[in-house]
C-alpha cells in the first residue's frame, strides 16, 4: 500500500518490494486472442462473476484489470513475510446452501472453501462497555437480551423484520432485469407492495420497534459495513448486512485473493482471459454504440459488448465519450448519488503466532460512545478527535491454512474512516514518493490507531514487528475509487431510488455490474454479477438459474465448510 512504517522495536528498514501475489495474466497486446464476445473493465468481484458466468453459457470473455493484480476488493498483496486482504474481512451466509453459498460455488466449480469464524462474530465496544454477536437467530436474541432485558420482544420483531426484506428483495429488485419502459411501471407499483421501512433510514425503522436508545445503536454496530451511520443509511442496506451475518461469519480458506484464483480457471476454461496491468482509457463508440476500448498503450480491442465494473462514476465522468454520457442523460443521473466514505487500512505483521498472540476470530467494532453522526461530524471537522469506528480483523487467526503458509506469523488489519481532502494536496504526486509532510500525517494516524487497538489487546504492544497504512490515494491508485471509497455509492434511502442504476443502460451494447447496481460488499457484487449476465443472455440466462437451483441438491451441511481447526 502506502510508505512503509516499521516499530521502534524492531525498526528493520525493508525497501518497498513488489507484492509476490499476482493473479492474472500480464496485459501485452500480443497475448489478446479475440475476438471477444464481451469484454468487463474490472476485475472486482461483479466483474469476474459476470465473466464466470458468461463463459460458464458459452461466451468467450476478456476481463481487464489496470491493477498487478485481478481481485478488485477481494485481492491481496504479500510484503516483508506477511499478507493481507484489503476489503474481504468475513462473508455471511457460507455454512449451508444458501444463494450466495451457491453462487460461490458455481463461480468457482466448487474450489473454494471456506472456515467459520467464532460463533461470536462481532463484538461491539462502546466506551467502556461491550455487547458481542453471536451466531444463529436464537443466539443473537439471547445475547442482546441479556443486556436488554425488557426488550426481548423489540429483538424478536427486529429479527423478523430482517427476514421480511430479505424476503422480499426479489420484489424490490426485480426491475434490473425487466425492460426499462416496462420497469418504469413496476417500480411505481412495487413501493405499495413493500413494507414502509423500505423506504426509510435505519434510525427511523428501528425506532418503531424501540425507544431505547442503546439498544438502537448496538443494533446498528454494524454500520461500518456499509459505511453510512444509522441516521443516514437505509434500513434496507442495513437489513441485508445483519441478516447476511446472523448465522456466523465465514473467510475464505488460503485468504481473499483465492476468490478470483479460483473463478480464473473459469474464464479460461470458455476461452477467455483475466489481464492485469490493463489500463483501459477510454471506451470507443460508433454509431452511438459502444464498439470497443482503447488501452493505455493507445491499443483499440474491438467489441460491441462493455460491460463496466469500474463504478459510475468512472464509467460516465471518464470512460465514456461525453456527447453520449449527454445524450442519454448520465451526467444529470450521476448528481443523484455521491461517493460512500474515505477509509484508512492499516496492515500488521507479527513474529508469533495468532494462538500464541491469543488473538481472536471475532471482529471489533470499537466507538468512542452511542452517537455516531455526532463524532462523525466532530472528526471531519477536526482530525484530532476521537475516530468514530474503529474496525479490527484477525486475518491469520481466522485461515485454518495460515500455518502452513506463513509459519510462525500473525496479521491484523484496522479500517477506520477518513476525509479525502486531508489527503487531496498530495493526489498528483507518485505513489512511494509522496513526501514527509504526507507520511508525517499518517504517521499520527498510525499511532492513534495502534493506541486503540493496545487498549484491548494489551498483549501486543511491544509485539509489532511490522506496519503500513493505505490512505484514500492509496485506494483510488489501486482500485481507481477516486476519493478512495470502499463501498461504492453512499447507501442512503434515495441511492435504492435511482431506477437508472441496473445493468443494462441506455447505451447500446453498455452493462453494468459490481456493487453499484445493488449493493455494496461481496455478497452484493456477487449478486449483481449474476444479474448482469442474465441481462446480456436473456431467454439463455434461465440455464443459469436452473443450475443454481440444482447445484448441491444431495450435499450435506457438513460438505460446506471446512474445520475451524484442520
Amino acid at each position: 500500500m502506502t510508505t512503509i512504517k516499521t516499530t521502534t522495536t524492531k525498526a528493520t528498514k525493508n525497501k518497498m518490494t513488489p507484492s509476490t501475489l499476482r493473479i492474472g495474466t500480464r496485459y501485452r497486446a500480443g497475448r489478446l486472442n479475440g475476438p471477444y464476445d464481451a469484454i468487463i473493465i474490472g476485475s472486482g468481484m461483479g466483474g469476474l462473476t459476470t465473466a464466470a458466468c458468461l463463459s460458464k453459457a458459452g461466451k468467450k470473455v476478456l476481463v481487464l484489470e489496470q491493477h498487478y493484480t485481478a481481485g478488485g476488493f477481494t485481492h491481496s498483496y504479500a510484503r516483508n513475510g506477511y499478507e493481507w486482504d484489503v476489503g474481504v474481512h468475513y462473508i455471511g451466509d457460507m455454512g449451508y446452501p444458501t444463494i450466495a453459498r451457491k453462487l460461490f460455488d458455481y463461480v468457482t466449480n466448487s474450489q473454494l472453501q471456506w472456515a467459520p469464524m467464532d460463533s461470536i462474530y462481532d463484538r461491539f465496544y462502546f466506551g467502556s462497555e461491550h455487547y458481542d454477536l453471536k451466531a444463529g437467530k436464537e443466539n443473537f436474541v439471547e445475547c442482546l437480551a441479556e443486556h436488554f432485558p425488557e426488550e426481548r420482544s423489540a429483538l424478536e420483531k427486529y429479527v423478523a423484520m430482517l427476514d421480511k426484506i430479505n424476503s422480499l428483495v426479489p420484489v424490490f429488485s426485480a426491475d434490473k432485469l425487466m425492460p426499462e419502459v416496462l420497469a418504469k411501471a413496476y417500480n411505481l407499483a412495487k413501493w405499495k407492495l413493500l413494507p414502509a421501512y423500505f423506504d426509510q433510514t435505519t434510525y427511523e425503522a428501528l425506532s418503531t420497534i424501540t425507544r431505547n436508545e442503546k439498544l438502537i445503536q448496538v443494533l446498528c454496530g454494524q454500520w461500518g459495513d456499509c459505511g453510512v451511520p444509522p441516521r443516514k443509511s437505509s434500513f434496507l442496506i442495513h437489513a441485508l448486512i445483519a441478516k447476511h451475518y446472523i448465522h456466523g461469519g465465514y473467510y475464505p480458506v488460503g485468504g481473499a485473493s483465492r476468490i478470483a484464483e479460483t473463478m480464473i480457471p473459469v474464464i479460461q476454461e470458455g476461452g477467455g482471459d483475466v489481464l492485469t496491468y490493463a489500463d483501459v482509457k477510454k471506451i470507443c463508440a460508433h454509431n452511438g454504440k459502444v464498439s470497443g476500448v482503447v488501452m493505455a498503450d493507445g491499443h483499440i480491442i474491438p467489441c460491441d459488448t462493455i460491460i463496466s465494473n469500474a463504478g459510475v462514476f468512472n464509467t460516465f465522468d471518464r470512460l465514456l465519450p461525453q456527447n453520449l454520457v449527454q445524450k442519454y442523460g448520465y451526467d444529470h443521473k450521476l448528481k443523484t448519488v455521491q461517493p460512500s466514505m474515505s477509509h484508512l487500512g492499516m496492515y500488521i505483521g507479527l513474529k508469533e503466532t495468532a494462538q500464541e498472540l491469543n488473538l481472536p476470530k471475532t471482529n471489533f467494532w470499537i466507538y468512542p460512545d452511542y452517537s455516531p453522526e455526532q463524532n462523525i461530524e466532530t472528526f471531519l471537522n477536526d482530525k484530532e478527535s476521537e475516530f468514530p469506528v474503529v474496525y479490527v480483523s484477525f486475518p491469520s487467526a481466522k485461515d485454518p491454512s495460515w500455518q502452513k503458509r506463513y509459519p510462525g506469523t500473525a496479521t491484523i488489519e484496522i479500517v477506520a474512516p477518513t476525509h479525502y481532502d486531508w489527503f487531496a494536496p498530495w493526489k498528483d504526486k507518485v505513489w512511494g514518493k509522496r513526501g514527509k509532510d504526507y507520511d508525517q500525517l499518517k504517521t499520527g494516524f498510525e499511532q492513534r490507531l495502534l493506541e486503540i487497538l493496545y487498549q484491548k489487546l494489551p498483549q501486543l504492544r511491544g509485539k509489532i514487528d511490522y506496519y503500513e497504512t493505505s490512505t484514500p490515494l492509496s485506494t483510488d491508485y489501486f482500485c481507481a475509487y477516486r476519493k478512495g471509497e470502499i463501498y461504492g455509492l453512499e447507501h442512503d434511502p434515495d441511492r435504492f431510488k435511482q431506477t437508472w442504476l441496473r445493468p443494462k443502460t441506455r447505451i447500446p451494447g453498455l452493462y453494468l455490474t459490481g456493487q453499484d447496481i445493488l449493493t455494496c460488499g461481496i455478497v452484493g457484487a456477487l449478486m449483481a454479477g449474476v444479474g448482469t449476465a442474465q441481462s446480456i443472455l436473456g431467454l439463455k440466462g434461465l440455464k443459469l438459474i436452473n443450475d443454481l437451483r440444482t447445484n448441491h441438491a444431495n450435499y450435506s451441511e457438513g460438505a460446506f465448510v471446512v474445520s475451524s481447526t484442520s
